[in-house]
């Protein structure tokens, strides 16, 4: 680990640290609060995937439909109009939206070789750009003079990497950088984020193997065939099930660094709250720390 006590964290010229868990817990919060204080910098590995590595794919997406369209053909054949996603840390929808969802062509989904070859080119991007988290810790230093950085990768990081292995080249090279920090959620934060999800379902990634299962399972469960699934309710279907398949492999992820609840997360106000919450995490992580500290309180 990164920084082997509270005492250590605390006292780091240089604060790196990577927040993964499930989406909807706080890390991209906890990630623009600290870009806000001036000092630290913001790698948002949602957003790289989104225009580094699949922001062609984005755009010739919205190409293709606008073709379809004669007004909007002619123009873009006369390079009269120029068609770009607008993705922003805040707003990934450009990103989800090119993913899609598998199902019946006819209520927007898409053909389920076309949506697992989507799934595939989202796992190669997201592995490249956890990897680019090295080179722009030494950018952020170079050019903009700032030490502390903050890497909010995606709620999918667990799909992308062998948390059980002994060795992961990924998680590995993360853990080599920064302080991986798990935002762990209970029982009833899940129960609210399949509801919000129920509400307003959106596209994932998801590890083939699973996808694949749940695909068969539910058309299997429902009795229909492939162009009779409705995308939104297979995605619903599917949410819960890929919560409950995430969570042993945050818990293994965690293994490498340190826990903070969702229920602290949700205290924190600024980026003092979360320093000393941080410490506190390593703390508990650390009998070593533990044990210091009980010889020489505070």
């Amino acid at each position: 680990m990164l920084y082997q006590t509270k005492a250590e964290w605390l006292a780091a010229p240089k604060k790196r640290v990577l927040f993964f868990g499930m989406s909807g817990l706080g890390k991209t919060f906890l990630a623009s609060m600290l870009r806000a204080s001036g000092d630290w910098f913001h790698y948002s590995v949602d957003y790289r995937i989104g225009t580094r590595y699949m922001g062609e794919l984005i755009a010739d997406n919205f190409k293709r439909e606008a073709m379809k369209v004669p007004f909007l053909r002619e123009l873009l054949l006369s390079d009269s109009v120029y068609i770009a996603s607008n993705i922003t840390f805040e707003n990934l929808a450009p990103l989800s939206t090119y993913l899609g969802k598998p199902g019946s062509v006819t209520r927007g989904g898409l053909e389920f070789e076309e949506y697992m070859r989507r799934q595939a080119q989202h796992r190669a991007a997201e592995i490249a750009a956890l990897l680019d988290t090295g080179h722009f810790i030494r950018r952020a230093e170079e050019i903009y003079g700032l030490e502390h950085f903050v890497c909010d990768s995606g709620g999918s990081v667990c799909e992308v990497v062998e948390p059980f292995a002994d060795g992961d080249p990924v998680l590995d090279a993360l853990e080599r950088e920064l302080l991986l920090i798990w935002i762990k959620g209970s029982d009833a934060h899940t129960e609210e984020l399949v509801r919000r999800f129920d509400r307003a379902p959106k596209p994932m990634y998801y590890q083939p193997a699973f996808l694949d299962r749940a695909w068969t399972d539910y058309r299997v469960e429902k009795g229909l065939r492939e162009d009779q699934v409705n995308p939104d309710d297979f995605i619903r279907w599917t949410y819960a099930r890929a919560l409950a398949h995430r969570q042993p492999r945050y818990e293994a992820m965690a293994r490498r660094g340190v826990t903070l609840l969702a229920e602290e997360v949700a205290t924190v106000k600024t980026p003092e709250d979360l320093i000393a919450l941080i410490g506190q995490a390593i703390e508990r992580q650390s009998p070593t720390e533990r044990t210091h500290d009980a010889h020489h309180p505070a």
